[in-house]
């Protein structure tokens, strides 16, 4: 039998963990929304999950504030496991102030990101506020800095997943955008700077939360974020999806599983799927699908820049990072934003120790005046970086066309790739057959009789002589020519083979990529 002191700290939890009341959670299921504890305990395995600073309260005397109880200050704090790994996390709980965020409570988000920090475990942030307390003023403000901070000092050291549940606006976004990965809610997560009614106010503009900032406007449009979700439910699979393909912390591998697929399988699909005409398409996702293990593939950015595919498969069980050209879209060529998203996805697999295999059929940079105008050299500088400064083990195979600039920087031989392969159709070369033909034999198709037969005539010299991967592999910078079935085979030993891999850089604070 507990006694009184017993019993009334038991009340006190209790009352506690209802957060907002029975009003007020019935309101956040009527939204479709689960309550911050409900979040946590589908996201953990079960009974993992243990709370921390359930007391802490805010000290705010202003305008009422002394008035209202706020149980846990807005937000719930702690940790657990998942899928039997260490992870901290917080999640605000919207049934309490609208979940804004004050000085407490962004002292308990930071108390567990620097707890997360301190261990080298992952940390998950669930956003559901009205933004922040303005009430609390600077001190309030005072809080968004400190997580910031936070965010910076463990990017690149612990995955930071940020999910967004509901809405997240103002200076609440930069959190999120610091970290390595943004799931979003379709239907409830909203993210912006400046709200609708605000932009009404000052621009005259009309629109709404979701068009605004919605889960498609930031996954397919602005491209801030990197997961859409159906639903809560299918939001939490996801994130323990991910997690499975990540390490504890940047001193740690990616878990291995074993591996139940055929090492030594072959791929007789890939012997035909590239079309004989060179301009017509095929899904590269398809080519993904016949190389992974069990033909599983957990995609990074879906729905922005499809023109570039990116995301994670297992080889032989251990987690690999996939970025492939895509002929469905824009024919695979590279632009602003697939140059952004590939840049991105390369320097996070790198920072946590995640393999890179890069899927290669590109016909160049897409020409136009808006791309160039709109910084292309700048962003497709960023894709050069990232690759050259990835140490990580980094294999690159050329499927159809690697051409000019864009050879290059798919992870060619000269930013550092160990390991580069080839099928037998590839054409590596500065430019495409035609209008190599109209530079080089300009003089001889004009003096032609028949210029059209001489420009065909000149076209077929040119393919015959360079387009073809042979002269690349004499030079050594191609390792090997083979047969498109036996593609899962050759990447699992190169992969293999590169476990021991060790790099040692120049010594310097950091390096300065064109952003």
């Amino acid at each position: 039998m507990a006694n009184a002191k017993q019993e009334e700290m038991l009340e006190k939890k209790a009352k506690l963990r209802q957060g907002g009341g029975e009003k007020a959670i019935a309101r956040q299921h009527s939204l479709g929304k689960y309550t911050a504890r409900e979040r946590l305990e589908k996201l953990f395995d079960k009974d993992s999950f243990v709370e921390t600073g359930l007391f802490v309260k805010h000290r705010c005397t202003n305008f009422g504030m002394d008035k209202k109880e706020a149980a846990g200050d807005g937000v719930v704090t702690g940790y657990g496991t998942i899928n039997g790994r260490l992870v901290y996390a917080s999640a605000q709980d919207f049934t309490v102030i609208g979940g804004s965020l004050g000085e407490m409570q962004a002292m308990k988000i930071a108390a567990a990101q620097e707890a997360a920090l301190k261990v080298g475990c992952p940390m998950i942030c669930i956003n559901d506020s009205g933004g922040a307390r303005i009430q609390e003023g600077v001190d309030a403000l005072a809080g968004y800095g400190r997580i910031f901070y936070n965010n910076t000092m463990a990017s690149g050291v612990i995955p930071q997943i940020s999910v967004i549940m509901g809405p997240c606006a103002g200076g609440a976004v930069y959190s999120p955008a610091i970290t390595d990965f943004i799931f979003m809610v379709k239907g409830t997560g909203e993210m912006f700077i400046t709200g609708p009614q605000v932009i009404k106010a000052v621009t005259g503009e009309d629109v709404t939360a979701e068009e605004l900032g919605g889960a498609m406007a930031h996954n397919q449009v602005s491209g801030c974020a990197h997961f859409a979700c159906e639903n809560e439910d299918a939001c939490l699979e996801e994130i323990r999806t991910l997690l499975s393909y990540l390490p504890q912390n940047n001193n740690e591998n990616a878990p291995g599983y074993e591996c139940t697929d055929d090492l030594n399988r072959e791929n007789t699909v890939l012997d035909t799927i590239v079309p004989e005409n060179p301009n017509k398409a095929y899904d590269m996702y398809n080519v993904i699908a016949e190389i992974a293990d069990n033909g599983e593939f957990f995609e990074y950015q879906k729905y922005f820049a499809p023109n570039i595919v990116t995301g994670f498969i297992r080889l032989n069980g251990q987690s690999v990072g996939v970025i492939a050209s895509q002929p469905k879209a824009m024919a695979g060529c590279l632009d602003i934003n697939s140059s952004d998203k590939a840049s991105r996805f390369i320097r996070t697999c790198d920072a946590f120790n995640i393999p890179l295999l890069t899927l290669e059929d590109v016909p160049g940079f897409l020409p136009g005046s808006s791309q160039e105008h709109g910084g292309i050299i700048r962003h497709g500088a960023k894709m050069l970086f990232a690759y050259s400064e990835a140490s990580v083990p980094k294999v690159t195979l050329i499927t159809r066309k690697a051409y000019g600039g864009a050879y290059i920087g798919m992870c060619s031989k000269h930013l550092g790739a160990d390991f580069v392969y080839a099928w037998p159709n590839t054409e590596i070369a500065v430019m495409g057959a035609e209008g190599a033909a109209n530079i080089i034999f300009a003089k001889d198709i004009k003096a032609a009789e028949d210029p059209v037969a001489k420009r065909k005539e000149k076209i077929a010299e040119y393919q015959d002589t360079m387009m073809n991967p042979y002269i690349a592999a004499s030079r050594g910078y191609v390792d090997d020519v083979i047969m498109p079935h036996e593609t899962r085979k050759y990447l699992i030993s190169a992969f293999e083979s590169l476990k021991g891999k060790r790099v040692n850089k120049p010594l310097k604070k950091h390096g300065n990529i064109p952003l």
